[in-house]
Formats: C-alpha cells, sequence, structure tokens
C-alpha cells in the first residue's frame, strides 16, 4: 500500500507539472531568459519524477510477486492453482532499484561540495543526529534489520534505527624519493640522506564502533615517520557527542593546537609539517598521547582543551620512567570575515608540559627533528639534551586568509624551557626558542580550499568530476610554497659543554592532483639549510649542512 500511494502522488505530481507549468512557461516571450531556466528546470523535474516513478513501479511489481509466491506455497492455494492451471505473474528478481536521486557521483556526475572534498578520516565526530542523517542520504542494502552502506566511501554495518554502528576505514601514504647535494663536509660523517628509498608513511585502519551518541575509536598504524617496519597506535578513545556541537574525549588522541595539524594528515599542503609545528604539537600532544578533554564549534569559532599525559608506548620504549608526564593543550580559533571570494582565519594555539617524563637520567628533553622529508633521514636540527627541565610551554597565534583560488597561511611559536635547581649546583638558565612558517597555495583546476568551521581549518581542494581526460574531467590540481625557519639556539653550552642549538630554513615547492575524492599524488622539492652543531650525534653536522630532496606520495583514504 505504501508504494501504490507513493506511485499516485508521484504520478500526479507529474501530470501537474506536465499540464500546468510547463505550457504556462511555454507561452512567455522565448527572449525571457528566467522563464527559459524555469523551463528547463521544470523539463528535468518531470524527467527525474517519470524515473522515480519507474522505479516505484519495479517495487510494487517485485513486492506483489513476493507476496503471491508466499501464497502460492500454501495448501489452499496450490489446490486452486492446481485446479485453475492458469499461468501465474512472473515475480521481479532483479536488483532492487534506488528510490531517489543517487548519491555521491559517477563519472559524469556532478558533486556536492560537500562530497568533492578529499575523504576526512581523522575529522571532527558525527553526532547521532548527524550519523542517521549521513546514512539515510546514502545509498544502503538492509537485511534483517541491519544497514549495510558506504558512507563517504567508509564501509559501514548499523542497525536500521542507526543505534548500533560499526565502520572500517583507511588511510594509505606511500613515499618515494631521495636527496641531492647532501654530502658531509670533510672532516664530517655522512649521515642517512638516502639517494633514492621509500617509506609507508602512515598506514592507518581505522575501527570505530557507535552506540548512539558514544563512539569509541581504535586505530593502528602500520607506518612510520622515519623508517617502515613496526606497527604502532594512532588512537583508542572513547568520545561523547551528545551535546550540540561538542565532541568530549578520553584515551589515546592527538589533541591539535595548530591549524596545520587540524587540517589532518591526510589533507596536507605538503608531506610533512613545518618543523616548529612537529616540535610544539609534540610537548604534551601529539599521536597517541592520553588526553581528557573536548571541543566546541560553532560557524565562526572553535575552542579546544585537553588534560594530557604521557604517550602510547612511552614506558615499554623506556623502562627506567618512575613518574610520567603531565601537560595540557589549548586551543582557540574564529573567523572574522567571511564571504564568497574571501576567507579570514584568526586562532592561538598553546601547550604544555607541566613535567617531562623522569628516568634514570632524571628530567630531560632534547628537541629534534628531520627537514621535512619522511624518509628516514638523519635529524640535522637539535637544541642538544636539556637537562633538569622543570616545564616546557609553547605558545603562539595562526592566521590564514583565502581569496578565491589563492590560500596564504602562516604560524609563528615561541618555545619556553624552565629549569630545576639542585641543591648545591649552579643554576641552568631558562631557555627560550622560536619558529614560524609562511605558506602559499593556489588550486589551478577543481574547487579551491575552503575553510571548514567544524575543524577550524582549511580543507582540500573539490573534485567535481572524477578524472576522465575522454570527457575533458582532470579532477583537482594545486600548486604549493612554502618557508619554515626554526631556531632551537639559545644560550652557548645549552645542551652540554661545548654543546650548542642550531637552526633549520626549508623551503618547498610542490603540485597535489586529486583524481578523485579518495585517491591523492603529491610531489615535493625541498631545501634545507641547517647550521652547525655538535649536539647531532655520530659528527654528521659538525659544520652545517644544505642540501635537496625530491620526494613524492601516493595516498588513498575511505
Amino acid at each position: 500500500m505504501r508504494f501504490r500511494a507513493r506511485l499516485r502522488d508521484a504520478m500526479l505530481l507529474t501530470t501537474i507539472m506536465s499540464s500546468v507549468a510547463v505550457p504556462e512557461a511555454a507561452m512567455a516571450s522565448p527572449q525571457d531568459d528566467e522563464i527559459r531556466a524555469l523551463r528547463r528546470e521544470m523539463a528535468e523535474m518531470r524527467r527525474d519524477m517519470l524515473g522515480e516513478i519507474g522505479q516505484l513501479r519495479a517495487r510494487v511489481a517485485r513486492a506483489e510477486g513476493n507476496a503471491r509466491t508466499a501464497h502460492a506455497h500454501t495448501p489452499a492455494a496450490q489446490d486452486v492453482r492446481h485446479a485453475q492451471a492458469r499461468p501465474q505473474h512472473q515475480p521481479w528478481t532483479g536488483p532492487l532499484p534506488t528510490i531517489g536521486e543517487p548519491q555521491g557521483a559517477g563519472p559524469h556526475r556532478l558533486r556536492s561540495d560537500a562530497d568533492s572534498r578529499l575523504a576526512a578520516l581523522e575529522g571532527s565526530i558525527a553526532s547521532w543526529e548527524e550519523f542517521k542523517a549521513a546514512t539515510k542520504k546514502d545509498e544502503s542494502v538492509h537485511i534483517g534489520g541491519i544497514r549495510i552502506g558506504f558512507p563517504s566511501g567508509r564501509p559501514t554495518i548499523s542497525s536500521d534505527d542507526g543505534v548500533y554502528s560499526f565502520s572500517v576505514g583507511l588511510l594509505a601514504q606511500e613515499d618515494i624519493g631521495g636527496f641531492m647535494g647532501a654530502g658531509p663536509k670533510a672532516g664530517e660523517a655522512r649521515g642517512n640522506f638516502n639517494n633514492f628509498t621509500q617509506n609507508a608513511r602512515r598506514l592507518r585502519l581505522y575501527f570505530t564502533w557507535r552506540y548512539k551518541d558514544w563512539v569509541a575509536n581504535v586505530t593502528p598504524d602500520f607506518g612510520s615517520s622515519s623508517v617502515d617496519g613496526s606497527v604502532g597506535l594512532f588512537e583508542a578513545n572513547l568520545n561523547y557527542t551528545g551535546l550540540r556541537n561538542t565532541t568530549l574525549t578520553a584515551g589515546y588522541f592527538q589533541p591539535r593546537m595548530e591549524e596545520e595539524s587540524a587540517e589532518r594528515s591526510g589533507a596536507f599542503e605538503f608531506l610533512e609539517r613545518p618543523t616548529i609545528v612537529d616540535l610544539v604539537r609534540n610537548l604534551a600532544g601529539g599521536v597517541a598521547r592520553f588526553s581528557v578533554g573536548g571541543e566546541h564549534y560553532e560557524k565562526r569559532w572553535l575552542a579546544a582543551a585537553y588534560f594530557t599525559g604521557q604517550k602510547f608506548g612511552d614506558r615499554s620504549k623506556d623502562t627506567t620512567i618512575t613518574d610520567s608526564q603531565t601537560g595540557g593543550v589549548v586551543r582557540v580559533a574564529g573567523r572574522p570575515y567571511v564571504s564568497k571570494d574571501i576567507d579570514v582565519h584568526v586562532g592561538a594555539g598553546a601547550t604544555s608540559a607541566f613535567k617531562v617524563n623522569e628516568n634514570s637520567k632524571g628530567r630531560s628533553y632534547t628537541f629534534s627533528d628531520n627537514v621535512e622529508i619522511p624518509l628516514g633521514e638523519t635529524s640535522l636540527l637539535t637544541s642538544g639534551a636539556l637537562t633538569n627541565v622543570s616545564q616546557i610551554w609553547a605558545a603562539g597565534p595562526q592566521l590564514g586568509f583565502r581569496w578565491r583560488r589563492f590560500l596564504l597561511k602562516g604560524e609563528y611559536y615561541h618555545i619556553g624551557v624552565q629549569r630545576s635547581h639542585d641543591a648545591g649546583a649552579s643554576p641552568l638558565p631558562s631557555l627560550g626558542f622560536d619558529g614560524w612558517y609562511v605558506a602559499a597555495n593556489y588550486t589551478l583546476f577543481g574547487k579551491p580550499r575552503v575553510y571548514n568551521s567544524k575543524i577550524a581549518a582549511f580543507t582540500t581542494p573539490g573534485v567535481e568530476y572524477d578524472f576522465d581526460p575522454l570527457h575533458d574531467h582532470w579532477g583537482a590540481l594545486e600548486l604549493n610554497g612554502r618557508w619554515s625557519v626554526t631556531d632551537l639556539d639559545d644560550v652557548a653550552g645549552q645542551g652540554g659543554t661545548g654543546i650548542n642549538g642550531n637552526q633549520q630554513t626549508v623551503w618547498q615547492g610542490g603540485l597535489n592532483w586529486y583524481p578523485n575524492p579518495h585517491v591523492k599524488f603529491m610531489l615535493d622539492y625541498d631545501h634545507f639549510i641547517v647550521s652547525r652543531s655538535k649536539g647531532v650525534s655520530g659528527g654528521v653536522n659538525v659544520f652545517g649542512r644544505t642540501g635537496n630532496a625530491v620526494a613524492g606520495r601516493i595516498q588513498a583514504a575511505f
């Protein structure tokens, strides 16, 4: 009866549209642009309704055929069938048609703005109401009270009412490249700078369980920021999304205080974050950090705060730890001006390790990072080993400006290191380090990067049509440039007798191509200049080092 009612309503609406709206539009002057546009729109609506009518008829035929088949197997029906021996209507056995406009996009279907963006596996967690709306919109198959579908390309099994669900996601990033002109000066060790090598940067499987507004995430990571071959953990946490536009989190998580990290790793403009961002995010945040806190967003602002502890695996890597780290992460971001062509982002982030891990050597900390290419190279930048550390903090502003297809953004952070004073020992000086980056991005074709208020960051370009050169569809392509500077040199001998910190400058350029919303190809050129420091082990950077690198990435996200 429900199918017949929908069929009747659809046919009635089509008849009205055909007999009233279209003739009236036809009476207008053919020179009237508005009337012609209305005529095209009404014709498209009529075609859509006719298609839906055909689908409804197919469903009605299938339902009636199944009912007759079931009735035919009763004893009384079998007697009537044999007595009358009349031909039976054959039930429909083909695939169940989809009612309504198919979601997503085939090779030649224009995507909505939301559907055109790269799959965001580490984006904000949907509330139960948002999850039900998404699964209702996307195509799915219903089997015995279970719904199986692929919202945003992510395999999802849920109960029909959406109360229970389980989904699996994937982020796979394979990096390929090498270094040129990075050889040592006379008297230096060579270090690890491969001419050509590969590294699985991220191989993450996202497992998500949901009961209404309670969401549990467990994500193992088979990749590595330097040398692949080991298995780690990206996250294992419990979240509550029952408060409007709010996510509360407890467990191993990645609290984000910078705009760059808020973009999520699948959406980066370059292979790696700028060095200063990598250093400050790992003070009290970073991947798989024990965290308790939450974030809340509105259309024009976002606020987040987390209390944090140790990282997953800290005590297995160093069995002498006797007192684990505690810290905190805070971020506030706003969108003071927005129009069709312009987006302005303003924010600030702060982080602090109230106390760092204490091990057999006391409380010490070493800042060190690579040259923003994740191929297992030797880290040339260092602060030296800082001893008697009582507290480390970092804070700074974040700015972003988009004008049409052009995006300009930057962040600056100051790092402060406080030292403890042992009785009878000479007091150690407090230290201050600085770093910043400026990045520019231009989308050559495809939809440009836009601002996502749920994460207070800019997202990937949009792919309106899948790559199909025969129909002049090329996906999306963006051009990027970045300049980053990190200075870890404050006072002489800060890392021990004769060991100073040093400074690193990196210039980068790159191209990113998105053939569809799930695949991304990246190509980066990197030129680095690093001043000397005896704090780099093995005598690799005694006189300073410069060099170049070319690296690419193949990425798939579902």
